[in-house]
């Protein structure tokens, strides 16, 4: 018998619980046991596109006055050739990654998964509306905020509310 809101990935082969998508970042379905772990990954990922996004710019502004100074010079005209293709390329990951981020966390707080969202099962009506306190404890194992976004820690599964068992 398949549980509630669970899923079967054609692309894996497993029964997936609250399934949200397969990733073919990471070859693996995102759902209850690892959605925690994929949000960590979008948002590490977005810091760190920004980080080097950020010190890209502060090397190109660095390099405008020797560009006048030295036209002739090949090293300068490639390299701020190749610093220009890689900010675009930076720019264009950020807002890919800001969004996938943004539709994780939009889902989260509405408590559905994005093939809940395609196949319009899940309607406003079918289930209580929970805080959304409540919804990324049980995503992300803990009651402690601080905790959410910290990688070195085992995910524990939270204890659920009586009146919200039958609808998880």
């Amino acid at each position: 018998m398949r549980p509630k809101r669970s899923h079967h990935c054609s692309r894996c082969g497993h029964c997936v619980r609250r399934m949200d998508h397969h990733c073919p970042w990471i070859n693996n379905c995102v759902g209850e046991d690892n959605h925690w772990l994929f949000l960590q990954l979008c948002f590490y990922t977005e810091l760190l596109t920004c980080y080097a996004l950020m010190f890209s710019f502060f090397h190109y502004y660095y390099f405008l006055p020797l560009k006048k100074r030295n036209l002739d010079l090949f090293v300068v005209r490639h390299e701020l050739a190749i610093m220009r293709l890689a900010a675009f390329m930076g720019v264009t990951m950020l807002v890919g990654i800001t969004g996938l981020f943004y539709t994780q966390l939009i889902g989260i707080i509405t408590d559905t998964t994005s093939i809940e969202k395609m196949s319009n099962c899940c309607e406003e009506i079918s289930r209580p509306r929970k805080p959304w306190q409540q919804t990324f404890s049980e995503v992300f194992g803990t009651r402690w905020k601080i905790l959410w976004f910290i990688p070195f820690r085992q995910r524990q599964p939270l204890r659920v509310p009586y009146h919200f068992a039958n609808h998880v």
